[in-house]
């Protein structure tokens, strides 16, 4: 690629909002490429919350953080730089885009869009009230606060599987509350979870209320089958029911969001805005299957996507 022509600061040839799984894997390869790139994220992504880690090739068993802190450091190395900031706005401006931070405002040719997303909240009444004091949406952050407590934990996939499994070292006794009636986490997951002598599941229940003076005390447990009622004593429950896509900054852009609300994204990453690529549990691509793997899969082939219409671009 030809020298970048503009040397002032913050400007970028690209720029990757996203500093998780596919963000880092992007900036991996655009720094290869010898891309000027900046990565943005407010954190390290959903990735580096998973307790135990166990089909991400080359690491029989590692946790999420650790692995997400090897993709940084790997990309650092690589000379990607990385700003850790709250993303206000992005906007498209002619044929370059603005990203506009808590605390700065950067221009880049292109942009590779890989936010993935947040977890999905209960949705009922006090939920708010009781985040930090009985209600988690982080095992690997709030774990060691349930010692030899009783817990549960809402969700039927791997997420909730692997919480639960962790949580089973550490808590006296673990519900698994799902409204489904067979779990869908891999099966591997489920054998370890039905060899626990304290993990319990109670299926086709939500939770629909919480009780408790200054911390969580009870919940509501609602089977959704005969639409009884009935109260469970709990000291915390952890929520972990999938995420909901972070596309608003990419609709706000022109990109076309499909019905789950995910950038829709062809076979190299491209979407329907010229210059703007996305990667990661934030696309339609990779048949949705939301896994580490696939995510640092999309994040590499939208560098080199991004690498092409860059070189394109700076030739033209």
């Amino acid at each position: 690629m030809e020298k970048n022509k503009y040397d002032e600061k913050n400007k970028y040839d690209l720029i990757i909002l996203g500093a998780g799984v596919a963000g880092l894997s992007a900036g991996i390869y655009a720094a290869r490429y010898k891309i000027k790139t900046l990565i943005i994220g407010k954190d390290m992504g959903m990735a580096a919350e998973a307790p135990e880690i166990e089909n991400y090739p080359g690491f029989t068993k590692i946790s999420g953080l650790k692995l997400l802190q090897k993709f940084t450091r790997h990309a650092k190395k690589m000379g990607a730089k990385i700003i850790y900031d709250e993303i206000k706005k992005v906007e498209k401006i002619g044929n370059e885009f603005k990203v506009i931070t808590s605390g700065n405002e950067f221009i880049s040719d292109a942009i590779i869009y890989a936010l993935g997303g947040k977890k999905r909240r209960l949705g009922i009444e006090n939920e708010e009230k009781y985040v930090g004091k009985g209600v988690s949406y982080c095992s690997t952050c709030d774990a060691n606060f349930f010692k030899d407590k009783v817990v549960g934990v809402l969700g039927g996939a791997n997420s909730a599987a692997t919480t639960s499994l962790l949580l089973s070292k550490i808590a006296k006794k673990v519900y698994i509350i799902y409204r489904g009636d067979k779990l869908k986490a891999e099966p591997i997951l489920i054998s370890k979870i039905q060899k626990a002598k304290n993990i319990e599941i109670i299926y086709n229940t939500v939770v629909s209320g919480l009780i408790g003076e200054e911390k969580l005390e009870e919940v509501i447990l609602e089977n959704k089958k005969t639409g009884e009622k009935i109260n469970m004593k709990l000291d915390g429950i952890f929520v972990e029911f999938g995420y909901v896509p972070n596309s608003l900054f990419a609709e706000e852009i022109g990109a076309k969001i499909s019905e789950d609300g995910r950038v829709i994204v062809k076979e190299d990453m491209s979407t329907n805005v010229e210059g703007l690529f996305a990667a990661g549990d934030i696309t339609t691509g990779s048949n949705r299957l939301d896994q580490i793997i696939t995510a640092a899969a999309e994040g590499a082939i939208a560098a080199n996507s991004a690498y092409k219409y860059l070189s394109k671009k700076h030739k033209d």
